[in-house]
């Protein structure tokens, strides 16, 4: 059971194309019980997700996790705002820095820590350009290639 708890990781492969990252952070999750029971079954997905604050509190919108098949009537919603738990000083300095202009907050892990909790990898990033997309595909094509020539 221990190798299974570890074996979840649900990563948005989309963002590290779509953005370029400046700080990142590992924030715990507040769910229900049939929550945490579906992303132990790997049923989840932060591909839409993105992060905001209300009332000085961290919230992950648009994260989708599949409602539980054995849940009854105790079943969450799929698409719920998710609280975001930080320390103070994490909250205040991702708020300090978000009121730059072109920054936001998006979840890029999701994964369950060595205690069994559900943990979120969320960045600070900031908008890649269409040139800046071309360069990384560009890049990622000539690594590609010395890879195949040194083997």
């Amino acid at each position: 059971m221990a190798d299974l708890k570890n074996h979840i990781n649900i990563v948005n492969r989309r963002a590290s194309f779509e953005y370029s990252f400046i700080e990142k952070y590992v924030a715990g999750l507040q769910l229900t019980g049939t929550e945490i029971k579906s992303i132990r079954a790997g049923k989840a997905n932060i591909t839409d997700g993105y992060c905001l604050f209300i009332k000085n509190e961290l919230w992950v919108k648009n994260m989708h996790i599949t409602e539980y098949e054995q849940g009854t009537y105790n079943n969450h919603a799929p698409n719920r705002d998710r609280k975001l738990l930080l320390n103070k000083m994490e909250i205040n300095k991702l708020q300090k820095k978000l009121k730059d202009q072109g920054l936001t907050i998006i979840p890029i892990r999701m994964f369950i820590s060595e205690g069994g909790y559900a943990k979120l990898e969320i960045a600070l990033a900031k908008g890649k350009k269409l040139f800046d997309k071309r360069d990384d595909i560009k890049t990622r094509d000539i690594q590609r290639e010395t890879a195949r020539r040194i083997k």
